[in-house]
């Protein structure tokens, strides 16, 4: 087997991800590089491609500070964190569907056929849609953009926590968002490690994969 730099790379990345929860409180991340990280978790697979997750990137004094209350149990990330990113999903994202496709059109990615097929047949389907397979849908694809979000933001030097532990019901109204349309996926904070952290153990592989 051809082990290539870039499996190397990218094996470091994993093995080198932490869940971190100090944070070097000096060290900030720019609008412009926050952008990159996001950019890059948003190349994750999704239901039909509509992309449904939503980020609220919180680093302000002001924005922390309504956070605090709604994550209790996470203070040391809250306060010491670059920022601490809510991942939403978006249970409207079909609402980005003509967008999604008629840009695929235009870069070349899907005939105008294909296209407006798939728009005929998505909107058939969203119309009637259960509400709860809906929200398991976009559940998932919060889940995977949010770990590819992670390993965007190891890629850049920085660490991240994600975290479930917060008031779900009541985030998305704190930060003016419709919460019967955003659902709150998991927090992650992100910035540079203050410390090591803790190391954790992985179950062996026969404990949790089986071949047929």
């Amino acid at each position: 087997m051809i082990i290539t730099q870039q499996t190397k790379d990218f094996k470091e990345i994993l093995m080198g991800r932490r869940s971190i929860r100090n944070y070097d409180t000096s060290v900030k991340i720019s609008k412009e590089e926050m952008t990159e990280i996001l950019t890059e978790a948003t190349l994750a697979p999704s239901s039909v491609n509509m992309q449904p997750w939503r980020f609220l990137v919180i680093e302000s004094d002001e924005g922390k500070a309504t956070l605090a209350p709604l994550a209790r149990f996470n203070q040391t990330q809250v306060e010491t964190s670059s920022a601490m990113i809510a991942v939403f999903g978006d249970l409207n994202n079909f609402e980005y569907g003509e967008e999604i496709y008629s840009k695929a059109v235009e870069l070349g990615y899907m005939p105008l056929g294909v296209k407006e097929g798939q728009m005929s047949r998505l909107t058939a389907h969203f119309s009637t849609l259960d509400p709860q397979v809906n929200k398991e849908t976009v559940l998932i694809d919060g889940g995977l953009v949010a770990m590819q979000l992670m390993l965007a933001a190891r890629a850049h030097g920085y660490d991240t926590c994600p975290i479930g532990g917060f008031e779900k019901d009541k985030i998305a109204e704190a930060f003016g968002l419709d919460k019967d349309r955003y659902v709150p996926v998991m927090l992650i904070s992100i910035g540079k490690a203050a410390d090591n952290g803790y190391k954790s153990v992985r179950l062996p592989i026969n404990k949790v994969a089986q071949w047929k």
